[in-house]
C-alpha cells in the first residue's frame, strides 16, 4: 500500500491541489467572521460532487468533435483514459483543467457577497471534493484492495463504467446523481457495450 500512496501523493498534479487547499482552507479560517464560512465550503463539495457527473456524461462522453483541437483536448482529459484506463498519467484530471475552473468559481462568490473567507472557503471545498475523487478514481485503477464496504462498491461500480457499458455509472465518487438522473443500473440488466473501451467509435 505503502507504494501507492507514494504513487497518489508523489504525483505533481495532486501535489499542487494538496497546497493549494492547504492554502485556501489557512485563508478561509484566517478570514472567517462566523460559522457562515462553513457553509461555503460544504457548497463547494456538493457543486463538485455535481459538476464531477455533468461533466463526466455530458462532456467527457459528448459525441468526437471535428474540430482537431478539441478533438485532442477530449482524448486527453477523457477519450484516451477509456483505452487505456490504468495508465497513470491520463487518470488524474490534469490541474491546468481544473485549478483555472476552480479559480474562477471562487472569484465569482466573492464578487457577489464581497467576502474572501466565503471565497477561500470555496475553493477549498471545491478542491476537497476533487481530492477525495481523485482518490477514489485512482484506487478504482490501480491493484489496491478499498478497505471499506462503500470502498469495494464504488471500485466495482466504476469498473463496469469502464469495461461494460460506458453509457451508465458516470459518478466516480458517489452514485448519488446517476441514481437522480436515471443512470445508475444493476450491471446484470445493462447490456455489454462495443465502445466502453473506444468512445471514438461513436463517430462512425
Amino acid at each position: 500500500m505503502k507504494k501507492y500512496l507514494l504513487e497518489f501523493f508523489g504525483f505533481k498534479d495532486i501535489i499542487v491541489l494538496m497546497i493549494s487547499l492547504v492554502l485556501a482552507t489557512a485563508m478561509a479560517v484566517a478570514y472567517a467572521k462566523d460559522g457562515k464560512t462553513l457553509i461555503f465550503w460544504l457548497f463547494g463539495v456538493a457543486l463538485f460532487l455535481i459538476n464531477e457527473y455533468l461533466t463526466h456524461r455530458f462532456i467527457f462522453h459528448m459525441k468526437p468533435p471535428k474540430h482537431p483541437f478539441f478533438l485532442r483536448l477530449l482524448k486527453r482529459l477523457h477519450y484516451d483514459h477509456h483505452v487505456d484506463p490504468d495508465d497513470l498519467k491520463l487518470l488524474f484530471l490534469p490541474i491546468w483543467y481544473s485549478l483555472p475552473q476552480m479559480i474562477m468559481i471562487s472569484a465569482i462568490v466573492f464578487f457577489v457577497f464581497g467576502d474572501l473567507s466565503f471565497a477561500f472557503a470555496m475553493y477549498a471545498g471545491l478542491s476537497s471534493g476533487l481530492l477525495y475523487y481523485e482518490w477514489t478514481h485512482f484506487v478504482a485503477h490501480r491493484p489496491i484492495k478499498p478497505i471499506t464496504r462503500w470502498g469495494k462498491w464504488m471500485k466495482k461500480v466504476h469498473i463496469w463504467h469502464h469495461f461494460k457499458n460506458e453509457g451508465y455509472w458516470f459518478g466516480v465518487s458517489n452514485p448519488s446523481m446517476d441514481y437522480l438522473m436515471g443512470t445508475f443500473k444493476d450491471e446484470k440488466d445493462v447490456p455489454r457495450s462495443e465502445n466502453a473501451r473506444n468512445l471514438l467509435k461513436n463517430m462512425e
